[in-house]
């Protein structure tokens, strides 16, 4: 991110003056209060809106010299909203790879530990979730939308508040399966709760007025500002 300004058609600037890097492989966390354009930084990496001003690149390469289609398919989201579709089981994890084996599917299951889970359904993989996944907790959607970021296997992952519309032991152990996932992959995190991006090997604090600091867990207790109260609290 290459001092990023970003504002909606109401010209209202969102932000500004963004600049960061995450290096290959690693993790950046964003945290702050709400409203601070957390989320925003995360949908413009996929151009789910177009920056005003400034520059994106992965690479070295401007995003929007990527064909929308190959930026897309090399980014994996994990958002607090899960969406389901009206299906299988099979099929709401294959959405991650439309052509993917059999195989593939259960591998990825197992990868986010709700293989064992699914076995144990009436029809298994052929089990219908129901309009939006009803029939499942948010803990077991949520689990179905992680299989399908393992079966996509992208290079840059993105987990927005991933965790914070669970309960505190099912959000641990859901952690696991996020930890595991960004394992070797570029990852954005965006989080609520602190204790999920305390090994993020950079934290970015950001408020209404832009980043207001950056470094990792113990830079940020010992500067005793933003993070530090955040934690304190």
């Amino acid at each position: 991110y290459h001092d990023v300004l970003f504002s909606y058609e109401d010209n209202e600037i969102v932000l500004n003056h963004i600049d960061f890097t995450i290096k290959s492989g690693k993790s950046i966390a964003l945290v702050g209060p709400s409203g601070g354009g957390k989320t925003t930084i995360c949908s413009l990496l996929p151009r789910f809106y177009d920056i005003t001003d400034g520059l994106i690149t992965i690479g070295g390469q401007n995003i929007k010299d990527i064909k929308l289609e190959s930026l897309r398919s090399s980014i994996g989201i994990v958002q607090q909203d899960v969406y389901l579709f009206g299906g299988s089981v099979k099929e709401n994890i294959a959405y991650g790879k439309l052509d993917a084996t059999d195989e593939e599917i259960y591998r990825a299951a197992k990868y986010a530990n709700i293989h064992d889970y699914i076995m144990t359904l009436e029809k298994g993989y052929d089990t219908q979730v129901g309009e939006r996944g009803i029939r499942l907790s948010g803990g077991q959607k949520q689990r179905i939308s992680i299989a399908r970021v393992f079966l996509a296997n992208p290079p840059i992952l993105i987990l927005d508040e991933a965790t914070s519309a669970l309960d505190s032991i099912t959000e641990r152990n859901i952690q696991k399966s996020l930890d595991e996932l960004s394992e070797g992959r570029t990852t954005l995190v965006v989080a609520h709760r602190l204790t999920t991006i305390r090994k993020a090997d950079v934290i970015i604090v950001i408020t209404k007025d832009g980043i207001a600091e950056m470094g990792n867990h113990e830079e940020l207790m010992n500067m005793k500002g933003i993070y530090y109260k955040l934690n304190q609290a």
